[in-house]
């Protein structure tokens, strides 16, 4: 019996780098709105940069800053954060067999799993393609993710109140842009609809910020019990499940 394992074959680096390089310019793109948002919600630069350096999570540093712009506690922004960002964890146990990375570097990898970087991984054709696609997109979202948080941190620094530009409402037109996409069904009208009339039930009686952990929890529960409910393979938007990531600007 032949024991001999094939040769896995060359990736197509420029292929895979330029692919790359557009996501990170995309997302350094969008990051721009972030920091000017931050700014605007009252954090300092340093704050805002440190978002983007120690969480590196697009999606959790706008509910954050927008839970704490609008009033929330730490606490409520911090749940609600984390409460996104869960994801990366599951993306992790899918990209841990690919990478085989031990160390200081899985430590570095663990801060580049993102949505970006892991559909860039996720079905490769070879190993050695999975991991040039992780590191070669996770490197060029962070650095230019970072890069792009710093000049519209500065942007909104300069002007004397970055409100009366509309930034404020920024975060919530960017969340609803990401969700545009996946409204493409009637389930998905009812999750949004369902968890929008909790959420509005509950502002009147809880503190700013829990009304969107409320909202998330309805809208988990929803999502749940929908996917037990509809046939193998199906997500609740009505199409076969996507990949971890449907498109660079769902930021990461």
């Amino acid at each position: 019996m032949n024991t001999e394992t094939e040769p896995e074959p060359e990736p197509d680096r420029p292929a895979i780098i330029r692919d790359a390089l557009g996501i990170g310019i995309a997302t350094g793109a969008y990051a721009l709105s972030f920091g000017a948002i931050s700014v605007a919600s009252g954090l300092s630069i340093l704050q805002t940069c440190a978002l983007s350096l120690l969480l590196f999570s697009g999606g959790s540093q706008f509910a954050l800053v927008g839970v704490l712009g609008a009033g929330g506690s730490p606490i409520a922004a911090a749940g609600t954060a984390v409460l996104l960002g869960s994801r990366n964890a599951l993306y992790g146990l899918r990209l841990a067999p690919l990478l085989r990375v031990r160390g200081l570097r899985r430590a570095g990898a663990a801060q580049l799993v993102i949505d970006e970087s892991t559909a860039m991984a996720v079905g490769r054709d070879s190993g050695r393609a999975a991991r040039l696609g992780f590191w070669a997109t996770g490197l060029s979202v962070f650095v230019l993710w970072n890069l792009g948080t710093l000049l519209g941190g500065l942007g909104a620094q300069s002007l004397s109140d970055p409100r009366v530009l509309g930034l404020d409402a920024a975060a919530p037109a960017a969340f609803l842009a990401l969700l545009a996409p996946r409204m493409r069904a009637r389930q998905p009208w009812v999750i949004a609809l369902t968890a929008a009339l909790v959420a509005l039930a509950a502002v009147p009686f809880v503190p700013a910020g829990v009304p969107v952990l409320l909202a998330a929890a309805a809208a988990t529960v929803l999502v749940l019990r929908a996917r037990s409910d509809s046939p193998s393979g199906t997500s609740p938007s009505g199409s076969p499940n996507d990949s971890p990531s449907g498109s660079p600007a769902e930021a990461k």
